[in-house]
């Protein structure tokens, strides 16, 4: 009691005393009711003694397993566990002990147990999982025992709270769970890289000057605003040129370095973020950027990935997984070739580059820029909307610095035994001929390959393997048939429906197509380029160079090819897809970009009919007129980017139960459910490809369609959907992927 010194006797004496006189008050029937209550002044000092002792008595920690000593600060760690169940995507909490107090900092690596007894309501079993510390708490929501961490595995924190929030802001867009997207955004620990210290930071590169941005009437502007440390948005539509597009994008990330802020650009391969790491270096000097590409190996990239966390260097130019890079006080985001597939995460939740740099130049109030030779829809849709503003050239500086375009007709062989022997129209022949004169010709074949379909000569049945129905090709002149499958050889094959054993081939190859251009031009050297061999650059010396689309090697000397011819234009444009004809405009465009001014000579040929659309496109040099019509008809008829899509795939009744669940988890108004479709039954022997359905069962799709900015609810619907039908083990799992690529 205040001032008595009131010792356990008295003390206990009085705790029972305002025990009793509760119950007395309460009448609960006990035996207190018998004795004599105190007075009311007795029962108040008591009462106020009680609330002083309470108030002094130090705060209980959490318990712990097995009675090990924890941290007396901040007891409780908030783990993100390395587990990507969707119905797993929460924190679980355990208990630091006091060896690891130091160490436990938010946002390290730590091993914990998980698993075993969840159901009892303690966490003190199951085997040992990775995981991260997101936050230090003082107490816990957990009402059972905690676990303590079981390991520090290391003290560098890399999930910070940026990136901890931006890999939860793309899990929820996407429908995805957290430690999915962590597992992206933050690769694989090296111990000896972390041991090793970053470089110093150097000081802040000179503004350059606008070079190559003065061509646009809107560059120099948006180059002013991001060294005012502003905010534009733009999609640029670049100019052709060999190296054009990556000294300019260099020059823009250089202004956001000059002015004291990070930049970040994510481009589509190796190959081209190779050329703007050069171009960045050329401009900039060493150190003051870093190559994040798989190339590198694991040792380098991830040194290079914690220079960057650490604040050593300001500036990543990379492929696909640079979009998480943590660069500090970014101020410019690129993206550079959007529509290239490459942009696009296989794994889950399969995020795309765009939009994971849209996300960040949002919430890190960045300049943001979308470069390419061409325009996609969801560009278009950009500067419709009005986020973005155009950034391309004036027609005419596009036709000065552009090649002349020609098309030729598909089954135009010509009256030359040359072109007829060489697969090419005349017209294509005679350009590549006058070219060869002047410089190194680029022949562009959509498939990769000596002869990969043939069919019969008689009757055009498709020559299939007799033990997978495989499709048969012939790997080299002489060799004996294989099939693409099973790789079985099939030396006697016979035609299952006219008994004819001579072939012919439906699609034409590189490697048939070198051949072929090898006998026609005799005294010129032939290169191929494409698939596991891809060439980087070619002398600038006469020669025909034949690549797959996106493995066109660059000239040396920088002059460009004299002419490109663009064959089997028919393969490009009769893909089943609603990207057909966008993406073979993006890939001529990409190859036309390296062919000389025409002024200078320069000449493209494509192979196609003249009359389709993207030809029209290519012929007039106009990207972004074509995007802005292929927007309108994609307006017309509801499909992205005018509204967000989500397909939901798998066996029936999961993909029946899952539309039900989202149906009660609340899809958003509007909301319009196409299908379910069943899905192609894989044939025996065929390759899987991710999210075909297993081999003899029978999967359906179905497409969920909502108006743009709705997008937000339809991830949550489904999301919440899917993480009960999980909890409960409501049958097969259905997959859901948020803006397919291909809706067809």
């Amino acid at each position: 009691m205040p001032g008595g010194g009131a010792g356990p006797v008295r003390w206990a004496a009085a705790v029972r005393a305002v025990c009793e006189t509760e119950a007395v008050s309460r009448g609960d029937g006990s035996d207190a009711g018998e004795r004599q209550p105190h007075a009311p002044e007795q029962l108040a000092l008591i009462r106020e003694t009680v609330r002083e002792r309470k108030a002094r008595q130090p705060r209980a920690k959490p318990r712990t397993w097995r009675g090990a000593e924890m941290a007396e600060r901040l007891p409780v760690a908030r783990v993100l566990v390395d587990k990507g169940l969707v119905h797993l995507d929460r924190f679980f909490d355990y208990a630091v002990p006091a060896a690891m107090d130091e160490e436990a900092q938010p946002g390290v690596r730590v091993r914990v147990r998980f698993g075993a007894g969840e159901r009892e309501g303690r966490r003190e079993g199951g085997g040992l999982i990775n995981g991260f510390i997101v936050e230090r708490r003082a107490d816990t929501d957990f009402t059972g025992r905690l676990a303590p961490l079981a390991q520090v595995l290391s003290p560098e924190p890399v999930l910070t709270p940026e990136l901890l929030g931006l890999c939860r802001a793309v899990a929820d867009r996407y429908a995805g769970s957290l430690a999915d997207v962590v597992q992206l955004a933050v690769p694989p620990r090296r111990a000896r890289a972390e041991k090793q210290p970053s470089p110093r930071r150097p000081p802040e590169p000179a503004a350059p000057e606008p070079g190559g941005w003065a061509r646009y009437p809107e560059g120099p502007a948006f180059l002013r605003a991001v060294a005012e440390k502003a905010a534009p948005r733009a999609v640029w539509t670049a100019l052709p040129g060999p190296q054009s597009w990556a000294d300019e994008l260099a020059r823009a990330m250089a202004t956001a370095l000059a002015a004291g802020r990070g930049a970040l650009a994510v481009l589509p391969d190796g190959k081209s973020a190779a050329r703007v790491d050069a171009a960045l270096t050329a401009l900039v000097g060493e150190g003051q950027h870093v190559l994040l590409t798989a190339d590198a190996g694991p040792e380098p990239r991830y040194r290079r990935w914690l220079a960057v966390s650490r604040g050593a260097v300001r500036a990543v130019v990379g492929t696909r997984a640079a979009m998480f890079a943590p660069v500090r006080r970014l101020g410019l985001a690129v993206v550079w070739e959007d529509g290239d597939s490459n942009h696009s995460e296989e794994r889950a939740p399969q995020p795309h580059a765009r939009e994971v740099l849209l996300q960040r130049a949002v919430t890190e109030q960045a300049a943001f820029l979308l470069g390419a030779h061409g325009c996609t829809v969801e560009a278009a849709q950009l500067v419709e909307s009005g986020f973005a503003r155009p950034l391309a050239a004036d027609r005419d500086t596009v036709r000065a610095v552009m090649p002349r375009v020609r098309t030729a007709a598909e089954g135009d062989a010509g009256r030359d035994p040359a072109a007829r022997s060489a697969r090419l129209p005349s017209l294509a022949w005679r350009a590549a001929r006058d070219a060869l004169e002047r410089g190194p010709v680029l022949v562009q074949v959509p498939r990769r390959g000596y002869v990969p379909r043939l069919v019969c000569e008689r009757c055009r049945e498709p020559a299939r393997c007799a033990h997978c129905s495989g499709p048969l090709e012939a790997a080299a002149e002489g060799t004996a048939l294989r099939c693409g499958w099973c790789a079985r050889e099939t030396p006697q094959w016979r035609c299952p429906m006219c008994s004819g054993t001579r072939l012919r081939g439906s699609v034409i190859g590189a490697r048939r197509t070198a051949e072929e251009l090898g006998r026609a031009f005799p005294a010129v050297p032939v290169r191929t380029s494409g698939g596991t061999h891809v060439l980087e650059s070619v002398p600038g010396r006469p020669a025909l160079v034949v690549a797959t689309p996106g493995a066109e090697p660059v000239p040396e000397g920088g002059e460009g090819y004299a002419a490109a011819l663009l064959l089997d234009g028919w393969a490009l444009l009769s893909r089943p897809d609603l990207r057909a004809g966008e993406e073979a405009l993006r890939r001529w465009l990409g190859a036309a970009s390296l062919v000389r001014p025409q002024g200078e000579g320069g000449t493209v040929v494509v192979v196609a009919e003249e009359s389709v659309r993207p030809v029209q496109a290519l012929v007039r040099w106009d990207p972004a007129g074509h995007a802005l019509r292929e927007l309108a008809d994609r307006a017309e008829l509801g499909f992205p980017p005018v509204s967000r899509m989500a397909a939901v795939t798998g066996p029936p009744e999961a993909v029946a139960g899952l539309l039900a669940a989202a149906q009660d988890a609340g899809l958003p108004e509007g909301a319009q459910v196409l299908g379910p479709v069943p899905l192609p039954v894989p044939e025996p022997g065929r390759p899987r490809n991710p999210g075909d359905p297993p081999p003899g069962e029978q999967w359906e799709r179905a497409l969920v369609r909502v108006p743009r900015g709705s997008g937000a609810a339809l991830a949550a619907a489904l999301k919440t959907a899917q993480v009960g039908r999980l909890t409960r083990r409501e049958g097969p799992v259905a997959q859901v992927r948020v803006d397919p690529l291909d809706i067809g």
